[in-house]
């Protein structure tokens, strides 16, 4: 989930899907309620960690932070010299993930579901096809970009790091991560953080709730999500406008192509996103096996 959210275009939700751990994410998040905060600042430290799912999220969180901030290096690395590879590797596992969220709906046959899967689809085509704009770097910005990114991370399909890109923020973060201890980028940090807590816990609620009553509904609309993005993490492009922005290249509008040859570069991708694509349904496969267990 930490390397799925450095990357824009690329979920941390849909990660969590795949894995089937999606419900548990959603529930330990949802355990930090106000009960949890009431312990706490009574100093009930062992009831505090009885009533959230302490040794899960530590697990969880602990794994997340690592990628960021041991491989966000690596894949702006990859993004930069070797995108069309490592785009085609998370088109495999976005696409093989799509059947794998239409299964699991409690009534895939039935209109509302398609219904909703349609406005899904829509609804992330749009988000993917917003325009990078420049933002400033004010204290309140950075926090909104936190509740912003974090909501949007929770998502299937939508990716933070997207959503950061579309506020002009996403450079200007993974730099604070990639040297957190120069020119202030520790306060920065601190912002961005106290942001994704408040949409974390505010906007899993929301979405726990919906799953728990209307779970048909919302599992076909983020179905939808992830049919409407596949066109942003489409491996081949053609840049149509760019724009320099303080000596940097921002791509304003792109299309998607067919590769024009197969080099060894086209072959390793398609080899990749195979390997996406077989992953998921590895994965999806022990995950019904633990749990028929």
């Amino acid at each position: 989930m930490g390397i799925a959210d450095l990357i824009p275009g690329v979920s941390g939700g849909t990660i969590a899907f795949i894995t089937g751990i999606y419900d548990q994410v959603l529930n330990a998040v949802a355990s930090l309620d106000r009960e949890a905060f009431k312990l706490l600042l009574r100093g009930k430290l062992f009831d505090f960690f009885g009533h959230i799912h302490l040794r899960f999220i530590v697990t969880l969180a602990s794994g997340i932070l690592l990628a960021i901030f041991t491989l966000a290096s690596l894949m702006h690395w990859l993004l930069l010299h070797h995108p069309v590879p490592t785009w085609a590797a998370f088109f495999g596992l976005i696409t093989a993930s799509i059947p794998v969220l239409y299964r699991g709906l409690p009534n895939p046959k039935s209109m509302s579901a398609w219904a909703w899967i349609a406005a899904g689809t829509v609804f992330g085509y749009i988000v993917v096809s917003l325009i990078p704009v420049d933002t400033p770097d004010a204290s309140w910005f950075i926090y909104l970009c936190g509740v912003i990114g974090i909501t949007a991370m929770i998502l299937p399909g939508i990716s933070g790091s997207f959503l950061l890109l579309i506020l002009g923020k996403y450079e200007f973060i993974t730099g604070a991560v990639k040297a957190p201890f120069v020119d202030g980028n520790f306060s920065i940090l601190l912002i961005f953080a106290a942001g994704t807590a408040t949409g974390l816990l505010g906007f899993s609620k929301i979405l726990k709730w919906c799953l728990d009553h209307y779970k048909n509904s919302t599992m076909a609309f983020l179905t939808g999500i992830l049919i409407g993005t596949l066109k942003k993490v489409w491996p081949w492009k053609e840049t149509l406008e760019s724009v320099v922005v303080r000596g940097k290249t921002r791509i304003l509008r792109e299309a998607n192509i067919m590769p024009q040859n197969f080099q060894s570069e086209e072959i390793l991708a398609v080899v990749l996103a195979l390997i996406g694509f077989a992953l998921v349904l590895i994965l999806e496969s022990k995950s019904k096996k633990q749990i028929h267990d």
